[in-house]
């Protein structure tokens, strides 16, 4: 094992013993989870969860529901999410993407060779590399790591550096270390996430980092912090030598002769 293999190892781990299994990704079906990772684009989770509701209590989450919805009437539903009428355009491009090649059969469609449905994903509208993982991991369990903005954050900080920042770089990082495993892969992501949102945010908060040990960014700032400290506690001692020898110096002004 390399060095690289054992450090993204223990970082899972590190992260597993902190947070415990995740239990990603919360749908009640593979296209829920489809739509799920169109409609989260650009907005929380909470909005989604807004606009799934939506499309649940209009009885429009399934292919063949959906089908039967105008565009503005599937904006109208999610709306919540934000960019509604762009995410209406996009799942009805996936909608015509699953007729055209898998005869609107949605487990044919999951059931592809790997490679194959990755590339009827990519060349979907609205769909690019990290909404495409997200399904091929959570809705046809195929080993994809899915790579995201806190992936590159906190891994960035922790001192990972691939020959490019390029998702597919970043994605082979994770890929050559791990077993290629979608459970794994798809737990890991929910777990960068999680302490992404916990720790590892826009101004980390390395007091309560589960990765303070090993990492660069976390080690460096207690550096800091520490020399921070040693400077202060330099100043205090200079503080009270001055105090010292000011009193020693009383002292001997009035010292009897």
């Amino acid at each position: 094992m390399t060095e690289r293999e054992d450090r993204v190892r223990d970082v899972y781990e590190r992260l597993v013993e902190r947070y415990g299994p995740r239990g990603w990704w919360p749908a009640d079906g593979p296209f829920e989870v489809i739509v799920g990772a169109i409609l989260t684009q650009r907005t929380a989770w909470t909005n989604v969860e807004k606009a799934l509701a939506n499309l649940k209590q209009a009885g429009a989450l399934s292919p063949a529901a959906m089908r039967a919805l105008s565009a503005a009437e599937l904006a109208e539903l999610i709306r919540p999410s934000g960019f509604y009428r762009s995410k209406a355009r996009k799942l009805l491009a996936f909608l015509e993407m699953l007729d055209a090649g898998f005869e609107g059969d949605l487990e044919r469609l999951l059931a592809a060779p790997r490679e194959e449905l990755r590339r009827a994903l990519l060349a979907t509208h609205g769909i690019g590399a990290e909404t495409a993982d997200v399904i091929l991991v959570y809705a046809a369990r195929q080993p994809f790591f899915v790579v995201d903005a806190y992936t590159r954050r906190t891994f960035s900080r922790l001192g990972f550096r691939p020959g490019r920042d390029t998702y597919d770089a970043w994605q082979r990082l994770f890929e050559e270390s791990l077993p290629r495993d979608a459970a794994l892969f798809g737990e890991y992501h929910a777990l960068i996430v999680e302490h992404a949102k916990d720790a590892c945010r826009a101004e980390p908060l390395c007091d309560r980092c589960a990765l303070a040990e090993v990492c660069e960014t976390g080690l460096g700032r207690h550096q800091v912090a520490g020399d921070e400290r040693v400077v202060q506690d330099a100043a205090a001692d200079d503080e009270d030598m001055e105090d010292f020898v000011v009193a020693e110096d009383a002292r001997e002004r009035v010292r009897p002769a």
